[in-house]
């Protein structure tokens, strides 16, 4: 259950939205806290761009993640519909604020479910306006980016499939806050995609991947109640930690693997593997002590730790290769 104390921060940053004007309502219900999930990988891509093409396009970088970003917030307003409609966040009595269980905006009359509807669909127009002027500048690949993109952003929490409920929603984060982005803002600096920098992609994938796995830990059983069947709903605890720690083992594996081909510095895979130490913390948290709250506070914070230190490790990799180079 939730902690007096969460329950007072919580409500007292409701209320205090309830009462903001309409532009900031829209802002806090994009939930930008979470926009370095999507952020760092078009930086650690571009970079990678970078070491291959040896120029920088500061144009490009800045399109491609107001693109990115426009599609991360459209995909937090309409999980919050999704959510609701589904009935998932209005019996979750065991979010971890703020980090799961939803805004909360429309079951506190923050903002109408229609409301949000609407603005998610503004957002995803602004992502494909934006698409639309990288597709002038850079021609028409550019297009199935966007388009892969968009779908996930929609399917995640809408229409027929709901990726979040039918087992997939995992691997469609991993895709659409690692593969796409790296590889997408890679192209765009460089025109060239190729097995390393897939390679480059995947320890991105696997720690972004790891902090929704994390953070739906503490909603699982109000997921589990509403129909939400995510990977510790269908899973179990101890496969969800275990799948946590080779998430992160992987994303280390692939760093020396880059680093043994010559495609990243030596000391590449120092940061990957001096995470993993935190990281078992964190497992055995997952997999022992799920419904301690603080611990799992704890746990979480140190995922989103561990995906901003790694990606941001790797840029200066990516950079430092393409100074030297």
């Amino acid at each position: 259950m939730t902690t007096a104390h969460e329950m007072e921060s919580a409500e007292q940053a409701l209320t205090r939205y309830a009462r903001a004007p309409l532009w900031e309502r829209l802002l806090y219900a994009t939930r930008p806290k979470f926009f370095p999930a999507s952020m760092l990988p078009v930086l650690a891509g571009s970079a990678w761009g970078y070491s291959v093409a040896g120029r920088f396009d500061w144009l490009l970088f800045t399109l491609a993640l107001a693109a990115t970003v426009c599609l991360h917030a459209a995909a937090n307003v309409l999980n919050d519909v999704g959510d609701d409609s589904g009935g998932t966040d209005r019996v979750n009595n065991e979010r971890i604020y703020p980090y799961t269980g939803g805004s909360r905006f429309i079951q506190r009359g923050i903002l109408s479910a229609n409301d949000m509807r609407r603005f998610g669909l503004v957002l995803l127009a602004a992502a494909a306006a934006l698409g639309v002027a990288l597709l002038l500048l850079r021609g028409m690949p550019i297009l199935w980016f966007g388009l892969l993109g968009a779908a996930l952003a929609v399917l995640y929490s809408l229409g027929p499939f709901r990726l979040n409920a039918s087992g997939l929603g995992e691997l469609a984060v991993g895709l659409a806050f690692g593969v796409l982005p790296i590889t997408g803002a890679a192209w765009l600096q460089s025109g060239s995609i190729d097995l390393p920098l897939l390679v480059f992609s995947l320890p991105v994938t696997s720690w972004v991947t790891a902090i929704l796995l994390i953070n739906e830990v503490p909603d699982r059983r109000a997921d589990g109640a509403s129909g939400k069947r995510t990977l510790p709903v269908r899973i179990g605890l101890g496969a969800t930690a275990t799948l946590y720690g080779l998430l992160h083992v992987s994303a280390a594996g692939l760093t020396v693997l880059l680093s043994v081909w010559g495609v990243l510095p030596p000391l590449a895979p120092a940061v990957p593997l001096l995470v993993l130490l935190p990281m078992f913390a964190a497992a055995n948290t997952i997999r022992k002590a799920a419904d301690d709250r603080e611990r799992m506070t704890r746990a979480i914070e140190t995922t989103l730790g561990i995906h901003t230190a790694g990606s941001l490790w790797l840029a200066a990799c990516a950079i430092y290769t393409g100074v030297a180079g």
